[in-house]
């Protein structure tokens, strides 16, 4: 089938092109998967059995602290994963094959959207990895078929969403030392909300905060799932941040991409 440049389906065919440039990447560097799974278990296995028998003291309700924590360190792996596709784009961009692209015939998204998609499935990988390593610590998820395929869906608008602001972050970066540490708040916002204690623990002022922010509805939302715990409001709060951050970062990082290049 011959596509039209420009057309719709001419991106659809650059993206997944640039698809496969970016899962031949993940097939030659696999540390950089082993990374994106590895840090998350790291804090996994440090708040399970270092602090989690102080920490589990505080919880209301059945369950142990590892079936409370998991669905936090799940929200740190999309963020470390995030954080890795950030440094992606920003070593295209120093590196002169963006230039290049931008002299060929292909769609101009098609070079964002192949490392969205990349990173998409990385982070998939990722979380199966740390799910494994929680059901071997201990953890035991109550969820149905349904549940996990509800959890599999608000875990891929997640990612969608975080993954677009992190490469509208990356263009903003001068260097990739920058970029690389821009996206450094969101691996702290499940701590900063319900990933690792309830937030009513906290002080009043930070309690406002960590309500309010979005990881702790994407938290509640994957523990309810996950556990049954009460979800209330979460998933549609959930599904509300994740189609503002999409639609903010994609839009952010297509007018970076846009712009005159200077580097």
């Amino acid at each position: 089938m011959t596509t039209v440049p420009g057309s719709v389906s001419a991106a659809f065919v650059d993206s997944a092109t640039m698809l496969r440039r970016q899962l031949r990447h993940l097939v030659r560097y696999p540390t950089l998967v082993l990374t994106a799974a590895g840090v998350p278990v790291v804090f996994l296995l440090l708040f399970v059995h270092v602090l989690g028998g102080a920490l589990g003291r505080g919880l209301d309700g059945p369950g142990t602290y590892v079936d409370y924590v998991v669905p936090g360190i799940i929200l740190m792996t999309v963020a470390t994963a995030a954080q890795g596709t950030a440094i992606a784009v920003a070593l295209d961009m120093t590196e002169g094959i963006v230039a290049r692209f931008r002299t060929m015939a292909i769609a101009r998204i098609s070079v964002l959207t192949g490392h969205v998609l990349g990173s998409l499935i990385q982070t998939m990988f990722s979380i199966a990895v740390v799910i494994g390593v929680a059901l071997l610590v201990g953890f035991e998820p109550t969820a149905d078929p349904g549940d996990w395929l509800a959890a599999a869906g608000i875990l891929v608008m997640i990612t969608f969403a975080v993954t677009w602001l992190c490469v509208a972050l990356a263009m903003v970066a001068k260097t990739v030392a920058t970029a690389s540490n821009l996206p450094m708040p969101l691996m702290l916002l499940p701590m900063i909300g319900s990933g690792l204690v309830p937030t009513d623990s906290m002080p009043a002022w930070l309690r406002w905060f960590a309500d309010h922010q979005p990881f702790t509805p994407f938290i509640e939302t994957l523990r309810g799932l996950l556990t049954g715990t009460p979800i209330g409001d979460s998933a549609l709060l959930s599904t509300g941040w994740c189609a503002v951050i999409t639609v903010g970062g994609c839009l952010w990082a297509r007018k970076l991409y846009d712009r005159e290049p200077n580097r």
